[in-house]
């Protein structure tokens, strides 16, 4: 191994208490938003949604703005030893406030849910998915004040950028071209959509004509189908 500096691969490294299982506890969730750049990829690739490109594609630039604001204010971690680089905005609570707000918006004003048949239960699910969303988000942010990587101040600018950019890049990509047709944004929205290398992937906006997605009607499609080859199956062994 070449013998030189030494730096600690923080996308991974986390230091804590090892004598606290809630510390362990607080450590596995930090690590958790590394999760969503797999989905991020893997949704993309299987439903080649537009929605999913976008939202991913606002995640890694709040990545970039993240690294810009921290260099160029220069604020220390509170505890300078466990963690390289700067530490002000959190880049943890911008990522996750990111994800929970863009997502959020998506789900309240363009998906339907299914539904259960009970109104009462289908709200009841939709503020369970609605918590989950800013439980798993604040216990990130949470975590990285517990482990003393970040002070409230460096974390609380954190979520505020996640959330700002998530809520105004859905506006922008989303609400506006689906309110206004005709403004800039849609027009936009369809030349890239309408680009020849953009059919020749099949990137679709599956939301444009489906109020869940198309999900639903991609998923009776394949039951019919399974339930045809069932009954050829049974047919051919009988």
């Amino acid at each position: 191994m070449h013998e030189g500096p030494r730096a600690s691969l923080d996308l991974t490294h986390v230091l804590y208490d090892d004598s606290s299982y809630f510390s362990l506890a607080l450590a596995l969730i930090t690590l958790s938003p590394i999760l969503l750049m797999a989905s991020y990829a893997a949704l993309a690739v299987q439903t080649r949604e537009f929605l999913v490109i976008v939202m991913w594609a606002g995640q890694l630039f709040g990545e970039l703005l993240n690294w810009v604001i921290k260099r160029a204010i220069k604020q220390d971690r509170p505890i300078q030893s466990i963690g390289n680089g700067y530490g002000f905005p959190s880049s943890h609570s911008q990522y996750m406030a990111y994800f929970a707000s863009f997502l959020a918006c998506h789900l309240y004003f363009r998906h339907r849910f299914a539904s259960t048949g009970y109104s009462f239960l289908d709200f009841l699910w939709r503020m369970m998915v609605y918590a989950g969303l800013v439980g798993w988000s604040g216990l990130v942010a949470y975590s990285r004040y517990y482990l003393g990587y970040h002070n409230v101040h460096q974390i609380s600018w954190g979520l505020a950028i996640g959330a700002v950019l998530g809520v105004f890049l859905y506006i922008i990509t989303e609400a506006i071209p689906t309110r206004y047709p005709r403004s800039v944004f849609a027009e936009v929205k369809f030349n890239i959509l309408n680009n020849p290398v953009v059919v020749w992937l099949q990137i679709r906006d599956g939301w444009a004509v489906w109020a869940d997605g198309g999900r639903e009607g991609e998923w009776i499609r394949w039951r019919q189908e399974w339930e045809r080859q069932r009954k050829i199956s049974k047919g051919k062994s009988s």
